[in-house]
C-alpha cells in the first residue's frame, strides 16, 4: 500500500459529498474523514521510525519535463499526516451545530483541502509540492469568500494576493533548482545535490523564505492573518490555523534550509530575530484585543514565531520541538476557536466586555475552556509544555539573550489568556450571559477529544518524539555535512 490512498481518498470523498445536501453531507464528510484517519493510523501502525522514506509512490507524470508523482512518508511527514487526519474530523464535528447553505459544497471543499495539504506533507517532487501548495489555497478561498463574515470579500482577496504572491517566488525557486540539477529532475533528492554556489543559494533562500514566511506567518508578513482568521467561518479558521499554516513551517524544514544551507546559516540571525520580534509584537497587540477570536489569532502568531525561531536555530531540540509543537498548537488553536464559536453562536458576541459569569451556568464548558487555555499557555503536563521547552532550549543554544526574549511568549501568553478566561467565565453573570447553556452532544464530544489530547500528549509525549527522531537526526546530520 502506498501513500496515494491517503491523497486520493479525500478527493473521491469530496466528489461524493459535493452532491449531497444538508445533514447528509455533514454526516458523510465526518464518515469519510474518520475513514481517512483510520487509514493514517494503519500507516502509523506499520511505520518503522527510522530515517527511511516509506509507503512511497513514484510514477511518471510529465516525464519529459522531469516531473514525477513521487510521494512518501518519513518521520517528519508522519507527524504532519497525524496532524491533518486527526484535526479534519474534529473540525467537521465542531460544525454540527451549524446549518451551512450549500452544505455539500462546504464540506467537499474541506475534504479537497485536506487532500491538497497531504500532498504538501508527503511530496518528494518539487512540482508536486507546488501543485499541492496552490491546490490548498483554492478551497480555503471559497470557504472564506462564501461563508465568511461581513467583510469577507475584501479580506479574502487580501489573503489570496498575499499567499499567491509568495507562491510565485517559490515557483521561481523550484524552476531554478530544476535547471541546476544535473539530471534535470524536480525530485527533492536531486535538489539536495544540485551543488548551488553561495550566491545561488542566497537567491533560492529568499524566494523560499518569502513564500513560507507569508504562510506561517512570520513578522512582518503577518498582516493578512488576524483579519482572515476573524472573518472566516469557524471551520475555515480552524483549517487555516490548525493545519494550513504548518505548510509554511514544514516547507522551511523540508525545502528551504536543506536546499540553501549556506544561505540559511548566513541569514540565521536575521530570521531568528524576525521570529522573536513577531512573538513580542503579537503578544503586545493581543493584550489590546477585546474580540476573543482576534485575540486568539494574535496568540497564534506569537506561538508560530517561537516555532520558527526554534527551527532556524537548526539543532535537534529545535526540530523535535517544532514537530510536537505543530501538533500541539493545531489541537489547542482548534479548541480555542471552537470555544469562541460556541460563545458567539449562543450569545451573538465575542466582545470580552459584554461577557462574564458563564462558569456558573456551564460548568462542563468552563472546565474544557480552562484545560484548553492551560495547554495554550504551556502549563507542565499539558501538550504545549514539551514543545515550547524544546524550542526555547534550541534558541538558548543559539543565543541566551534571544532565548530570554523568546521566553516572553509564555509569560505574556499566560497573562492575556488567563485574563481572557477570567473576563468570560468568572465574575457575575449579566442579562446576556445568564442564559448561556452548557455544552452537550457533538459540542461535548469535540471538547472532550480536544481535552483528552491536550492532557495525554502533555503527560506522555515520547511516542510523538520517537516517530520523528530518526528523520530529524538524519536531516540535520546530512545538512551539517554539506
Amino acid at each position: 500500500m502506498t501513500v496515494s490512498i491517503l491523497i486520493f481518498l479525500p478527493v473521491i470523498a469530496a466528489l461524493v459529498v459535493a452532491f449531497l445536501k444538508n445533514e447528509t453531507a455533514k454526516h458523510a464528510a465526518l464518515f469519510f474523514s474518520v475513514v481517512e484517519l483510520a487509514v493514517a493510523l494503519f500507516f502509523l501502525s506499520n511505520f518503522v521510525p527510522d530515517a527511511s522514506v516509506q509507503f512511497k509512490i513514484d510514477v511518471p507524470w510529465i516525464s519529459r519535463l522531469g516531473i514525477y508523482f513521487t510521494a512518501g512518508i518519513d518521520g517528519i511527514s508522519m507527524i504532519m499526516i497525524l496532524l491533518t487526519t486527526v484535526l479534519v474530523p474534529l473540525i467537521i464535528l465542531t460544525t454540527y451545530q451549524h446549518n451551512y447553505k450549500n452544505a455539500g459544497a462546504f464540506y467537499a471543499l474541506i475534504l479537497f483541502m485536506q487532500a491538497a495539504m497531504l500532498v504538501v506533507f508527503t511530496a518528494l517532487d518539487g512540482f508536486l509540492f507546488y501543485v499541492g501548495w496552490e491546490a490548498a489555497l483554492i478551497p480555503i478561498y471559497f470557504i472564506c469568500a462564501l461563508w465568511g463574515g461581513e467583510n469577507r470579500i475584501r479580506i479574502t482577496i487580501k489573503f489570496f494576493i498575499y499567499t499567491f504572491a509568495g507562491s510565485l517566488f517559490m515557483l521561481v525557486a523550484m524552476i531554478y533548482l530544476y535547471t541546476a540539477t544535473p539530471d534535470k529532475l524536480y525530485s527533492l533528492e536531486s535538489f539536495y545535490h544540485s551543488g548551488l554556489t553561495h550566491d545561488q543559494q542566497i537567491w533560492v533562500f529568499w524566494a523560499f523564505f518569502l513564500a513560507f514566511a507569508i504562510k506561517m506567518p512570520v513578522f512582518p508578513f503577518h498582516t493578512w492573518q488576524p483579519d482572515t482568521y476573524t472573518e472566516a467561518p469557524s471551520a475555515g479558521t480552524m483549517m487555516l490555523s490548525g493545519i494550513m499554516l504548518k505548510m509554511g513551517v514544514y516547507g522551511v524544514i523540508r525545502w528551504l534550509i536543506p536546499n540553501a544551507p549556506i544561505a540559511a546559516f548566513e541569514w540565521q540571525n536575521l530570521t531568528i530575530i524576525l521570529s522573536i520580534v513577531g512573538i513580542v509584537y503579537a503578544s503586545i497587540i493581543a493584550f489590546k484585543q477585546t474580540d476573543g477570536k482576534r485575540l486568539v489569532a494574535y496568540s497564534s502568531i506569537a506561538h508560530v514565531g517561537l516555532i520558527a525561531a526554534g527551527i532556524f536555530a537548526w539543532n535537534v531540540q529545535g526540530l523535535q520541538g517544532s514537530m510536537v509543537q505543530m501538533l500541539s498548537h493545531g489541537i489547542n488553536v482548534v479548541g480555542m476557536f471552537f470555544i469562541w464559536d460556541i460563545i458567539s453562536r449562543r450569545l451573538n458576541t465575542r466582545d470580552l466586555s459584554q461577557l462574564g459569569g458563564i462558569a456558573k451556568s456551564a460548568p462542563v464548558f468552563s472546565i474544557a475552556f480552562l484545560i484548553i487555555v492551560l495547554g495554550t499557555v504551556a502549563l507542565p503536563l499539558t501538550n504545549g509544555f514539551i514543545g515550547e521547552f524544546l524550542l526555547l532550549n534550541s534558541v538558548y543554544q543559539y543565543n541566551i539573550w534571544l532565548a530570554a526574549i523568546a521566553g516572553l511568549t509564555i509569560i505574556f501568553g499566560a497573562v492575556y489568556m488567563l485574563r481572557m478566561y477570567k473576563s468570560v467565565m468568572q465574575g457575575e453573570a449579566n442579562a446576556l450571559t445568564a442564559v448561556f447553556t452548557d455544552v452537550k452532544g457533538s459540542e461535548a464530544i469535540a471538547l472532550g477529544i480536544i481535552c483528552f489530547l491536550i492532557i495525554s500528549i502533555g503527560v506522555y509525549p515520547q511516542p510523538i518524539l520517537h516517530i520523528s527522531e530518526a528523520a530529524v537526526n538524519n536531516l540535520i546530520h546530512t545538512i551539517n555535512l554539506r
